[in-house]
């Protein structure tokens, strides 16, 4: 494969797992390859990272992709040089295991990256190869790791690198960081000779599409972790701000302040007595109202989780704000979300006492008409009403009067579905119905969510 088709291919992978490349940035990269040293793969990734990346939660995947289309390879170009310091090493391919883990513990207390690189490679090949049958065979970390069980080397290394010096102070935990880090370096190094190996064996394309998860703001709401979510936290903040800058724009352009009489019937003595021209009273500037009816049940936990996020957000951004939850009975989640209180205890409360579940099947006909009885003075003229859910009722009726009802006395009225537009309508989803009450609107990533913000005008 030349040069030419690997960089075309490269930044096809990179549009494929959801970073943003443009077509100018693309030829940017092929620009800057001119002026560096191609046999020099480092300064081959940083070209392509100074052309490409645009923020620094797109590195991970862009380091993958970039190991994938330009490797390094055992022995050749990119491993290490002919002649490289062997003094004290085992031979990597025969040497006993024992001696095999001696030599990774003296690499985990100090050693180079391409010291630790070749070392993994040569491990991958020996352990990480299992047959699959006649002429196939698979790659995995697993195995490697498992034999070599580096975790098993700290109390070895600590007593080595001590000697004697007292535990618990300043040269253990400097010794521990280390190792911890040095073997972080080994996993990541042996994950990226197996996913080579299994490029070699099955195309760089195929293994491109599994190996890379999605920039952080395209992750599916539906299927984020705790981990994603911890992450989420910081970009939910700037987005709870512009949603409440935009709304209030919303309501200051839609809105004009009661008639001037008196203004008016000046101005219309200039006219014979004849109001040409009316002059209406300034609005009373004010930070909008937000009410939130947010679907709790299991199917949509990991956006429930993320919406709730977002309320916690937006209780600093407007003037009052309630929260509502519901599966098949809907209950004020407002008080746990007081200023100053920790998101994820908050979270385990509202989990623990709550009154949101009755049979335990979400009912969004119920929920609603509980809500409309209950706390239908919460919706008012200077309300707005945003719904987050997938509008799976479990063929219960929909309450639509009761909803058209609602949202007729709120000011702006939306509805989040983290469902794609393509599922809308199938099952027991009644999207389109509701979608004919409420704009309705595909929310299942940051992504989207920021459009939405966007789009409020």
């Amino acid at each position: 494969m030349s040069l030419v088709d690997r960089h075309v291919g490269f930044v096809h992978a990179l549009r494929e797992a959801g970073l943003p490349v443009s077509l100018a940035e693309g030829l940017d990269a092929a620009r800057a390859l001119r002026v560096i040293d191609l046999a020099e793969r480092e300064s081959l990734r940083a070209a392509y990272a100074a052309t490409l990346v645009k923020k620094p939660s797109y590195r991970p995947g862009f380091d993958v992709l970039f190991d994938l289309w330009f490797p390094a390879s055992t022995t050749g170009l990119y491993g290490v040089r002919p002649g490289a310091e062997t003094e004290g090493r085992p031979e990597l391919d025969s040497a006993p295991l024992e001696e095999l883990r001696d030599y990774l513990a003296r690499l985990l207390t100090g050693s180079t990256d391409a010291e630790l690189r070749e070392f993994a490679r040569a491990m991958v090949e020996r352990f990480g190869r299992q047959e699959a049958g006649p002429g196939r065979q698979n790659w995995f970390s697993y195995s490697v790791l498992r034999a070599l069980s580096p975790e098993t080397l700290m109390a070895r290394i600590l007593r080595e690198v001590l000697a004697g010096q007292e535990r618990g102070g300043l040269a253990e935990k400097t010794a521990r960081q280390r190792v911890t880090a040095n073997t972080r370096r080994l996993e990541e190094a042996v994950a990226t000779d197996v996913r080579r190996r299994i490029a070699e064996d099955s195309g760089i394309e195929r293994i491109a599409r599994s190996a890379v998860r999605p920039p952080l703001e395209q992750l599916d709401f539906l299927r984020i972790t705790k981990a994603d979510l911890a992450r989420l936290r910081r970009e939910v903040y700037p987005l709870a701000r512009r949603l409440a800058a935009r709304l209030t724009i919303k309501h200051r352009r839609g809105r004009r302040g009661r008639l001037d009489f008196r203004r008016t019937m000046r101005a219309s003595l200039q006219s014979g007595g004849v109001p040409l021209t009316t002059h209406f009273k300034p609005p009373r500037p004010h930070k909008p109202e937000l009410v939130i009816l947010c679907d709790t049940s299991d199917s949509v936990s990991s956006f429930a989780h993320f919406t709730l996020l977002l309320t916690y957000a937006l209780r600093e951004q407007f003037t009052k704000v309630r929260a509502f939850g519901f599966v098949d009975t809907v209950d004020e989640i407002t008080r746990f979300f007081v200023p100053g209180a920790d998101v994820v205890e908050a979270m385990t409360r509202l989990a623990n006492e709550a009154d949101m579940v009755r049979f335990g099947r979400t009912n969004y006909g119920h929920s609603l008409e509980g809500f409309a009885e209950r706390y239908g003075d919460a919706i008012g003229p200077k309300t707005s009403l945003l719904i987050l859910g997938d509008a799976r009722s479990n063929y219960q009726p929909p309450a639509l009067d009761v909803l058209k009802s609602l949202v007729g006395r709120a000011r702006h009225a939306y509805w989040l579905n983290p469902e794609p537009r393509q599922q809308w309508d199938t099952g027991d989803s009644i999207a389109t119905d509701y979608g004919t009450v409420i704009p309705m609107h595909e929310c299942r990533n940051v992504t989207q969510l920021t459009a939405f913000i966007e789009s409020i005008v």
